[in-house]
């Protein structure tokens, strides 16, 4: 959240562009004045959609600019429907190739290109200019925090720590039911910590090892993943984009996240309790696979603890954005890959290697980075862009008129993990927040949880289940996961009542 200073200077820079000084534009702004201001606004552009089909300009009273309402402009119809078919392409990836990234960050140009050209012929020519740069701010917090992240599961990979914990997995002999629990618990108990893609990625190359001769495991093993990667990222800040989207908002403490744990234990176990009789209870072909890591293995585990820590403290006691806490963390990373690096410069006989200590020893941290998915990152830039434009547009306040107003709070949170079983669920919590509707803590937490196991509904609707069905292809499909929607919907709606009940006191 930015600070006092922070949004005086933008106040004074709003008021020399000639733009009003009373945070209408600056989305962080708070207090009653403001969210009067922002329902006034809201009920503003509803009447013009349903009273005019002409573009309406109403005034600001306190500065004495005015903002554009383009909702039922021909500019506003045509930055919808090209979001809209941007959105078509990232939802056919699968059968295009065409990487997500590329249509939705063209959009964001062509949004804000039209918004950009009709301010400027009516003479406000700085409008656009200020809200876009609030946007990519808030875009600048998550890339880093992301960045850093990323870099560090590539690290761990690099090292070989996932390799090792499979290797483990398929050494040890257990039935195709046992690793139908294991590889779901630690799918469930991994994902806080890191990705829920990574996650879902490496417990389904287990499966596919140990399960390769039995579709029907790998089919049942591969929904349990996906089920359990994404309740378990659900429950804290680390675990998804959509909530570390509602933390660094500073809507929900670091600590209170961890009261989802039960919901999302309960979304995870109620459809694995009912699939866990359709598992095949056999043995698979033993594997004398040896488990192995990499120099320096387990430390950058520990800086990555400490990174987490320091985000963490420099948000709950400094005040100060998570990713400047995971830059810093970042940095210890620089260091250990330099110790490392000159280590492996004075290894045995000029080599790099030392069979004693694990090989190679050297380690070059760029290359992490360079390793990051950028894919994702840019993607997520475009989502940011183009949701934030059709939100100064206008057409998330009659959202949030539509939903939080007319529907209520609860309907509304529901159906948005409904929603993100089709639409990714990125754009949709981030939608949500731009609204920024009047909920309690215990709402705010409620859309935290759907947004983020409602994906599991559909093979499609969250990145783990699309990148399984690549993994596992022919045997995970869309319609082998769809055959068992129904017992995740039972999950997806037990924990719902799991929150509201052991959670009312948040309401």
């Amino acid at each position: 959240m930015p600070s006092g200073h922070d949004r005086s200077a933008n106040a004074d820079r709003q008021v020399r562009n000639g733009l009003p000084d009373d945070g209408a534009f600056d989305h962080g702004a708070g207090g009653p004045r403001s969210s009067l201001r922002r329902r006034a606004l809201a009920v503003a552009a509803f009447l013009a959609v349903t009273l005019s089909g002409a573009t309406v300009a109403f005034a600001i009273e306190r500065g004495g600019a005015y903002r554009i309402d383009l909702v039922s402009n021909p500019v506003g119809y045509a930055a919808l429907a090209i979001f809209v078919i941007a959105y078509i392409f990232v939802m056919v990836e699968e059968f295009t190739h065409l990487r997500k990234s590329k249509p939705v960050v063209l959009a964001a140009g062509v949004i804000w290109g039209l918004i950009a050209w009709i301010y400027a012929t009516r003479g406000l020519p700085h409008v656009a200019e200020v809200a876009v740069r609030h946007n990519i701010l808030e875009y600048a917090e998550l890339f880093l925090f992301l960045l850093v992240a990323m870099t560090y599961i590539n690290a761990m990979t690099e090292r070989g720590v996932f390799d090792a914990l499979r290797a483990w997995l398929v050494s040890r002999g257990f039935s195709y039911r046992k690793l139908f629990w294991m590889t779901g618990l630690l799918a469930f108990f991994i994902s806080p910590i890191a990705d829920n893609l990574t996650t879902a990625l490496l417990m389904c190359a287990v499966v596919l090892a140990v399960g390769r001769e039995s579709p029907k495991f790998v089919a049942l093993a591969c929904i349990n993943i996906v089920v359990a990667a994404n309740a378990g990222g659900a429950f804290s800040p680390f675990g998804d984009i959509t909530t570390l989207m509602v933390w660094q908002k500073g809507l929900v403490s670091f600590w209170t996240f961890f009261a989802l744990f039960v919901p999302a234990a309960v979304d995870y176990l109620v459809p694995a309790m009912i699939m866990h009789f359709w598992v095949p209870n056999a043995l698979p072909a033993p594997s004398s696979e040896k488990p192995r890591v990499r120099t320096g293995a387990w430390t950058i585990i520990f800086l990555f603890l400490a990174t987490i820590a320091t985000a963490v403290s420099f948000h709950n006691y400094l005040g100060l954005p998570p990713m400047l806490g995971m830059m810093t963390g970042l940095a210890y990373l620089q260091f250990y890959g330099y110790y490392l690096k000159k280590f492996a410069d004075r290894g045995p006989r000029g080599t790099n290697d030392d069979s004693s200590l694990g090989s190679p020893i050297a380690f070059d941290v760029f290359e992490r980075v360079a390793r990051a998915e950028w894919d994702t990152l840019l993607f997520f830039f475009g989502v940011v862009l183009s949701v934030g434009g059709l939100g100064f547009i206008g057409y998330l306040a009659l959202l949030s008129q539509v939903m939080y107003v007319n529907l209520g709070a609860t309907v509304s949170n529901v159906a948005v993990g409904v929603i993100s079983a089709v639409v990714d669920n990125i754009p949709v919590m981030f939608a949500v927040l731009s609204m920024k509707p009047d909920m309690s803590l215990g709402q705010w937490l409620l859309v935290t949880l759907t947004a983020g196991v409602g994906g599991s509904l559909l093979s499609i609707g969250s990145a783990a289940g699309v990148a399984l069905m690549g993994q596992a292809r022919g045997m995970y499909t869309f319609f082998s996961h769809l055959k068992w929607t129904p017992v995740i919907a039972l999950g997806y709606a037990a924990a719902i009542l799991a929150h509201m009940w052991i959670n009312a006191a948040y309401f």
